[in-house]
């Protein structure tokens, strides 16, 4: 993601999301680029058979173009070909739109020690944030 990082860095700040471990080894970026700018991004960090998803963010200008939820179906898709078997994710104010990919709330103390130890877990996300889980195999209820 080296071309790219500063543009991911921009809209993640620019959507009020961490930048905090980005680069950080196991962590991975896919991209929407419309022309020569970088429009939408979502993370991928891998622990394991275990990952985190983190950071779906896009341009203002894009919202509404259903580019979040095709963002999101691609890191599942990654997730599952890199032999993931459990994908976990932090949010303070999209669970709803994250159940819609069969994600569900569990309690914090049930997540993978792996994630337990992440950045996003112990630093960068409050203590308020849910954490939600989506296991291989679970259905989606109705992707937005």
């Amino acid at each position: 993601m080296p071309a790219d990082h500063v543009a991911v860095q921009q809209l993640l700040s620019a959507s009020s999301l961490p930048t905090t471990g980005i680069e950080a080894p196991g962590a991975e970026f896919l991209v929407a680029v419309a022309g020569e700018r970088v429009v939408g991004c979502a993370g991928l960090e891998r622990y394991g058979d275990v990952g985190l998803l983190r950071s779906v963010a896009v341009d203002p200008e894009w919202r509404g173009r259903g580019l979040g939820a095709r963002l999101t179906r691609r890191v599942l898709a990654v997730a599952e070909q890199r032999g993931m078997v459990r994908l976990y994710l932090l949010t303070e104010n999209a669970a709803k739109y994250f159940r819609a990919f069969g994600f569900r709330a569990i309690p914090r103390s049930q997540a993978d020690p792996a994630v337990q130890g992440s950045a996003e877990f112990t630093e960068l996300c409050p203590a308020s944030a849910t954490l939600m889980l989506r296991e291989q195999g679970e259905e989606d209820a109705g992707i937005p």
